[in-house]
């Protein structure tokens, strides 16, 4: 496919005889289409070329050279230089690229890069709930997104299934197991038991202690506590596979903490030789003083791993495992001064550069819901499949009452349901804290999954009443200011893909489904697509069509699935 940037930045290259890969990166989209369909901001180059931006602009203009079939007219403004791309040229592009290939064909800038996305991670014997609908839903966007772009990407659920909360669970399951039937209902279950044990850790500091021990056993391998570690883990993973089912998270993965554990020693080593391991208090930490943060604590007075060790260790493993180029932790933000130490830390463990490098956090806000903050060891949690299940109940209460007759409601109901509560999720930019309301989630008319969701549905229907796709396409009639609006959003679609993932923010993705969709409906409101003439009917419906796709390729690639009838 042509790319517009590339022409122009090769143009004003020439006309300054400048580097054209620098200048690529300038060049931008404004958001006032009256401003050009791209604009190169001179001020950029001020300091380079020792000159006023607006007689940078002057001297580019009194010497580019630009292809009237590729761009139609260049203007100068407030040192910027506006360019408006050729209309006729745009309509060839979308129209050759959907005709021959049936959808937009996939970008292979990723070939070659391996990229692992650490995302998901629910606690075993907790519930899953909303909190980690977050991190499951940004994660498998990206996950998808990347693919989509050619990138070699594993998904990786690091399972919360080790740690001191292990050593709660199995001590409150010896004091009052024998009170529960873990196996008929496993998570509210083992629930209740986190709870109690919580409550009386507070109240009495020994079984706490006994806690911690029972933590350690663990460690070492104590075969009573293995045994009852593997149940709440077997129980916890068949739950969370109903979720994941409904909501679609897919993993490479599924080696959490526990698998991890036995790699700590080596990290001991390593830190232990970089001479920076140091005591404290009975404990062994980094000092990370000169960073400006508190010491990373690598094992605890009782010798037993911590968190901090366990993602060290993660890290060698991934590395030497899947040779990545970048790996991604998508967690909330109230664990980023802990990723920020334990990426510095992973600098004493003598790896290549590229993997130190191609650590990323990607934090995200809270959900914020009427109930109030959420907390496992006091038992308030709102479970996702209960929210889930309730989304998509009134996703159905919503289709029974503007189309009853409709054909598979519970499925386009499901569909509907969660894809609301997804989009929703991705909507705003990821460290917002997330806002639900149910009102507004499943609204059919503002910016919202079922709207995306609607307007797909009407591009199908317009699509079955015209008959079959005419690959005789008139140019001409592509371009009125409604079409070249959706053309050049079309066009666009790889470049918002990119964006995200240089982001790492699926919202933008979010936002342009929304401008898709709007930009269709103004066209659908200014145009009647079905009409006698067949010039005018064919480009009409083609628009139609390649709408459609983008929508749904575009909303698959955010993890939701369209319906084709609502």
């Amino acid at each position: 496919m042509l790319d517009f940037k590339k022409e122009i930045s090769k143009s004003i290259a020439n006309a300054l005889k400048l580097n054209n890969a620098d200048l690529y990166s300038f060049v931008e989209v404004p958001k006032d289409s009256t401003n050009g369909d791209y604009a190169f901001p001179c001020f950029k180059l001020a300091k380079e070329l020792k000159k006023s931006p607006m007689i940078i602009a002057n001297e580019i203009m009194e010497k580019i050279q630009l292809d009237n079939e590729i761009i139609e007219k260049v203007e100068v403004v407030s040192g910027y230089l506006n360019f408006f791309i050729n209309k006729l040229t745009l309509a060839k592009i979308i129209v050759d690229e959907f005709s021959e290939n049936k959808e937009i064909e996939k970008c292979d800038i990723g070939k070659g890069k391996n990229i692992v996305i650490d995302y998901s991670h629910p606690n075993i014997a907790k519930p899953f709930h909303i909190g980690h609908l977050r991190s499951t839903v940004i994660g498998q966007a990206l996950y998808n997104i990347y693919k989509y772009l050619g990138y070699n990407v594993k998904g990786l659920n690091y399972l919360g299934d080790y740690g001191t909360q292990f050593g709660k669970m199995i001590e409150g399951y010896k004091l009052w197991g024998k009170e529960y039937d873990i196996e008929k209902d496993p998570i509210n279950q083992m629930m209740d038991i986190y709870v109690r044990i919580n409550n009386l850790c507070k109240e009495d500091e020994s079984v706490l202690e006994n806690c911690r021990n029972n933590f350690k056993k663990l460690e070492d391998r104590d075969p009573y506590c293995v045994e009852l570690w593997e149940k709440f883990r077997e129980l916890s993973l068949k739950e969370f596979h109903k979720i994941y089912d409904i909501i679609g998270g897919k993993f490479d993965s599924w080696d959490g903490e526990a698998y991890i554990a036995p790699k700590v020693p080596e990290i001991m080593d390593l830190l232990e030789k970089s001479g920076e391991l140091k005591e404290s208090e009975g404990a062994k930490i980094i000092d990370l003083e000169e960073k400006n943060m508190p010491p990373c604590m690598i094992e605890k007075s009782n010798g037993s791993s911590t968190y901090a060790a366990r993602d060290l260790a993660a890290i060698l493993y991934r590395a030497r495992t899947y040779d990545y180029d970048k790996a991604l932790y998508i967690t909330s933000y109230e664990q980023v001064l802990h990723f920020k130490q334990v990426f510095e830390t992973a600098k004493l463990l003598g790896m290549q550069e590229k993997y130190v490098n191609g650590l990323e956090h990607v934090p995200f806000g809270m959900v914020l819901l009427p109930t109030g903050k959420m907390s496992t060891r006091e038992g308030t949690v709102v479970k996702l499949e209960d929210l889930l299940n309730e989304s998509i109940q009134r996703a159905k209460k919503v289709i029974e009452e503007k189309n009853p007759d409709l054909e598979n409601k519970e499925e386009v109901a499901r569909k509907v349901g969660v894809g609301a509560v997804i989009f929703n999720d991705l909507a705003n930019n990821r460290i917002k804290d997330e806002i639900f309301d149910w009102d507004s989630i499943l609204n059919f008319q503002g910016e919202t999954g079922p709207y995306i969701q609607y307007t797909y549905v009407r591009t199908k229907s317009i699509i079955e009443k015209a008959g079959e796709n005419s690959k005789n396409i008139d140019l001409e009639f592509l371009l009125d200011e409604d079409s070249q609006n959706i053309l050049k959003l079309i066009y666009n679609f790889k470049n918002i893909l990119i964006q995200v993932t240089e982001k790492n923010e699926p919202s933008i993705l979010s936002r342009y489904l929304i401008d898709v969709a709007k930009a269709y409906s103004v066209f659908y409101n200014s145009n009647k697509v079905i009409v006698e003439d067949e010039k005018v009917k064919n480009a009409r419906v083609f628009l139609t069509y390649a709408t459609g796709e983008i929508l749904k390729i575009g909303a698959n690639l955010l993890g939701i699935q369209m319906p084709d009838k609502m």
